[in-house]
């Protein structure tokens, strides 16, 4: 599947699900679209911070097969992370904190867990400035490859919300391999009786 019809399914479904968002809560949110967005992508990216705080250090170099050219689990993690940075500087119209290093050549879970939140924090922001309104703004982007193109603010942050939700799947593979669950599936505490 393309980018650009990842991006469109994406965003029929954030469309959907902004639109539904009022029906759900007792008052309508002001900014229903970027609200959802940002809760979508927080959530997401917390999933992808735990899962990779639970898998062992010894497990990061860890491949699902023998092909040189799939990425490790610690890959993963690191890879998530480099896009995210890419496209939020790219959303906020700045230069990208880690032009020209690729976190995917980071080794230790130390390393990439730090790049990892520290690309979260630097999300976090974007998602948070978010409004409908500034989301539906065209920008102006420079891509990986220097070709110059436009894309919606808020297209840029779909992308990477579903880029992370891709990589966050194939993370739960890994652990599950290792017969680890991941903590997203743990059971939940029963709740408390009133």
């Amino acid at each position: 599947m393309s980018n650009r019809n990842m991006f469109q399914g994406l965003l029929s479904v954030a469309l959907l699900a902004a639109a539904a968002t009022p029906a759900f809560s007792q008052a309508p949110a002001l900014n229903p679209m970027s609200t959802f967005l940002k809760t979508m992508y927080t959530n997401n990216f917390n999933n992808i911070l735990r899962t990779a705080d639970k898998m062992p250090e010894e497990n990061y170099g860890m491949r699902p097969g023998s092909q040189k050219e799939v990425r490790t689990f610690g890959q993963q993690v690191a890879h998530a992370a480099k896009f995210s940075f890419l496209w939020c500087a790219q959303a906020k119209g700045e230069k990208n904190p880690w032009a020209g290093k690729d976190p995917e050549q980071l080794t230790s879970k130390a390393e990439i867990l730090k790049v990892a939140q520290d690309s979260f924090a630097y999300c976090s922001e974007v998602y948070s400035n978010l409004t409908d309104a500034s989301g539906a703004e065209t920008i102006d982007v420079t891509q990986e490859n220097g070709r110059q193109t436009k894309n919606l603010r808020m297209g840029l942050l779909i992308l990477n919300y579903g880029h992370n939700a891709e990589i966050y799947g194939s993370m739960v593979s890994y652990l599950r391999m290792k017969d680890l669950v991941p903590p997203a599936s743990e059971p939940r505490p029963a709740a408390k009786k009133q």
